[in-house]
């Protein structure tokens, strides 16, 4: 690994699949990076559904599903890693923290929201076990935000994969070195209000290309 891949960081962002990378699980996929580090990465493949929607996981876990806006959403294939568990991206839900009143005026405002989201990442979120993203969202993998969403409460914005995508210490870089992705900043609006089969080409426009503009040669030697 170079000094220049070491430091690279894509949490919170997208890995767009080149349509040279032929591998089933990851071809025209759009991935959302949760984590990446010196150690590996981790993510969620945002586009592509299984068979089942929202509310027959529901069903399947014993729990009706009194959100009406989330019904009929697909369930993802979040990755070839752990198929058989759920993961669930949604914004972010922290233990409420007290504040001062209202009465400071904006300089204080502003200077108290700096030291908020410099401390983003010491928030605890309500959820028992959750990974902290930046970008203002979580992924969780307990339970308890399923019965969140069973009694019509939990995050506004949710999305459910089976499974995820991980990558060792030093392979995500390697494949970016092997032009198989491309990397743009996440954008939420993808991955919560664009239609699933709609999310790689508005994924790919926030580089301001087109899928038809790639070559199916790029990436291969």
């Amino acid at each position: 690994m170079t000094a220049d891949s070491a430091s690279i960081n894509l949490t919170h962002h997208f890995l767009i699949a080149m349509p040279g990378l032929e591998d089933e699980a990851f071809a025209k996929s759009v991935v959302y990076v949760c984590e990446h580090s010196e150690r590996g990465a981790l993510g969620l493949v945002i586009n592509k559904p299984s068979d089942l929607s929202m509310e027959g996981l529901f069903d399947k876990v014993d729990l009706p599903l009194h959100r009406q806006d989330l019904l009929n959403a697909p369930v993802l294939q979040g990755g070839p890693v752990h198929t058989e568990r759920g993961f669930v991206l949604h914004d972010a839900m922290w233990v409420d923290v007290p504040t001062q009143g209202a009465d400071q005026d904006s300089n204080q405002e502003a200077a108290q929201e700096a030291a908020a989201l410099s401390a983003i990442s010491d928030k605890e979120s309500v959820y028992a076990s959750t990974m902290t993203i930046s970008g203002g969202l979580e992924m969780t993998t307990s339970k308890d935000v399923l019965e969140a969403l069973s009694m019509g409460a939990g995050p506004k914005r949710v999305l459910i994969s089976l499974g995820y995508s991980a990558w060792g210490e030093g392979q995500l870089e390697s494949e970016l070195a092997e032009n198989s992705w491309l990397t743009v900043g996440a954008d939420t609006a993808v991955i919560f209000d664009t239609p699933v089969e709609q999310r790689y080409e508005r994924a790919m426009k926030l580089l301001g290309l087109e899928s038809w503009m790639l070559s199916s040669e790029v990436g291969h030697s």
